[in-house]
């Protein structure tokens, strides 16, 4: 090969070396974009907030609580954005909980992150019960733990038939935090104490019907309603509210299904009214029933630790605001974890 053909095929390679690296660079760009952990965008009248981790059930880090945050305290003063839609990204989970392996490594390297995600966390669940601007949580699917902390104290909560609900800390050592001390205890009966000490798992209507969800909308017809809530013109709270009940009227799955718990109510307000864990299990182990027993062997498995401070938790809580129970829970936190 002569010195002309050696330029030629130099020059050549150095074209198809530049090019790949750019092919590289535009999928390095892509894939930063696809997999944003949250995806923060005006659309129509709305803010809408999509937590983007599909494959760990769209679990929250610090990085999301952090630009959730953020974004939500601009758009509260933005003239423009009536409402505020929060959703996670496909169709098995709104969000699982905070990411336990991401605490897990941080427990053991990182302890000032810890106490970062905790109080950051509460903060924007606080955040998002004092919001200005209506804030509109569709909990599709799984919403456990944190999740429920970004959902339940907004001012709409949206269930369908594939919502999973459950506050499951007990079984991990810990307790039902992001404001559980505040909504549990509220909740009928002593239904929040039964759910708080068991990690018993509400699904579809029953979410709307133990009134975690203010509304049930069947899952076929949820990206209609978000359709419909961004298209509105200037919209009031009432406005946003009527479209909701709408569609919520129209949603027929499970209509007439009695709720999961409804035999067992009364009984679960008597065994859960005591003041003491023993004096539960002791309650369940006197009632002999079948139901009981269940629960009694569920509790059995749980943390002890973890069933006394969860008591105590909503016992105090269901005489505080708010913002006084997540400093508790802030407190207890970081207890639990040092």
């Amino acid at each position: 090969m002569g010195l002309q053909g050696l330029c030629r095929l130099m020059s050549r390679f150095n074209s198809y070396k530049r090019t790949n690296i750019i092919l590289q660079h535009l999928k390095m760009s892509n894939h930063t974009d696809a997999a944003a952990e949250v995806l923060l965008e005006r659309k129509g009248c709305a803010g809408v907030i999509t937590l983007n981790r599909p494959r760990f059930l769209n679990t929250l880090t610090l990085g999301m609580i952090r630009q959730i945050y953020a974004q939500l305290k601009k758009w509260e003063q933005d003239p423009k954005t009536f409402l505020i839609i929060i959703k996670g990204a496909g169709e098995k989970a709104f969000c699982a909980g905070g990411d336990i392996r991401a605490l897990s490594e941080a427990r053991n390297t990182n302890q000032k992150m810890l106490q970062d995600l905790f109080r950051e966390e509460y903060i924007l669940n606080n955040a998002i019960d004092s919001c200005q601007k209506p804030y509109i949580a569709l909990i599709h699917g799984i919403t456990m733990g944190g999740g429920v902390g970004v959902s339940v104290h907004g001012q709409f909560r949206v269930a369908t038939e594939k919502s999973v609900f459950a506050m499951p800390e007990t079984a991990i050592g810990l307790f039902p935090d992001v404001g559980g001390g505040y909504f549990l205890p509220r909740l009928q009966g002593k239904l929040g104490y039964f759910l708080a000490l068991t990690g018993f798992r509400l699904k579809g209507r029953d979410v709307y019907t133990a009134g975690i969800a203010t509304h049930f909308v069947d899952f076929e017809k949820l990206g209609m309603l978000e359709e419909d809530l961004l298209a509105l013109k200037s919209p009031s709270k009432e406005n946003i509210a009527d479209v909701l009940e709408t569609y919520h009227a129209k949603s027929k799955t499970d209509q007439d299904k009695p709720f999961i718990l409804e035999e067992h109510m009364d009984k679960i307000n008597s065994w859960f009214s005591a003041n003491t864990v023993e004096q539960i299990v002791d309650n369940l182990q006197q009632d002999g029933s079948s139901f009981a027993l269940e629960q009694l062997k569920v509790i059995n498995k749980m943390s002890p630790t973890s069933l006394k401070i969860t008591l105590r938790q909503l016992m105090e809580g269901s005489s505080k605001t708010l913002p006084e129970v997540l400093i508790m829970e802030y407190r207890l936190s970081q207890a639990c974890m040092f």
